[in-house]
């Protein structure tokens, strides 16, 4: 794979439980790796859920082959968070996985 395909930074995070100062409980999203990747908009669609407007965007991220990735975890490329739908494994070359992804609004 060249390295110039991989032309953005993100962040890859998983949930993590914890407990807030009284005891309560607490999940955040902690950092599992940073890696560079390539970000592909698939596509973009709008509905309407609830009697709102949604907009939904598909998004394919690839990166180097890493161990322990899932879909229950989330990508971040600034301010910007992308849920992860699927680990998809290159089985050509195993150097890669594509993350398939959709954008979380707000």
């Amino acid at each position: 794979m060249q390295a110039g395909a991989l032309n953005r930074r993100i962040t890859i995070k998983q949930l993590a439980a914890g407990q807030d100062a009284i005891g309560q409980p607490l999940q955040t999203w902690s950092d599992v790796a940073t890696v560079w990747a390539n970000v592909l908009h698939k596509s973009g669609a709008e509905s309407i859920k609830a009697e709102q407007e949604v907009s939904i965007v598909r998004a394919s991220i690839r990166i180097r082959r890493r161990a322990g990735i899932t879909a229950a975890m989330r990508c971040h490329l600034g301010a910007v968070v992308y849920e992860i739908k699927a680990v998809l494994p290159d089985e050509q070359d195993r150097e890669r996985i594509d993350l398939a992804c959709e954008l979380i609004n707000g």
